[in-house]
């Protein structure tokens, strides 16, 4: 699948962008609502600032060592700094905006 997702459509990798990368196991009903559940959130908070990359590990699976993926679907923050991740269909907004930093745990 490998599919990329970019609100915008310069190229280059803005300072205030936000990289994030969604590893899923083929087309899975776990895996869409991922996909969908992350959007809906990167487009109501971080709207022209992001960018989604879609990495389908059935195509390569020696992809999740990179990132030592143990687990499906699992979003990981690459920008901004730290590195975060989280795993799951990404339906409970309010746990992955703390995850992401984007709402302070509380």
């Amino acid at each position: 699948m490998d599919t990329e997702f970019n609100d915008d459509s310069k190229d280059e990798v803005k300072q205030d962008e936000w990289n994030l990368r969604l590893y899923v196991a083929g087309q899975t009903p776990r895996s869409i609502a991922a996909f969908s559940n992350l959007k809906k959130i990167c487009e109501e908070h971080l709207s022209g600032k992001y960018h989604i990359e879609v990495v389908d590990l059935l195509e390569d699976p020696k992809l999740a060592s990179g990132d030592q993926i143990l687990a499906i679907p699992t979003l990981v923050r690459k920008l901004p700094p730290p590195l975060r991740k989280i795993i799951g269909d990404l339906s409970d907004t309010e746990r992955v905006l703390v995850g992401l930093d984007l709402r302070p745990a509380g």
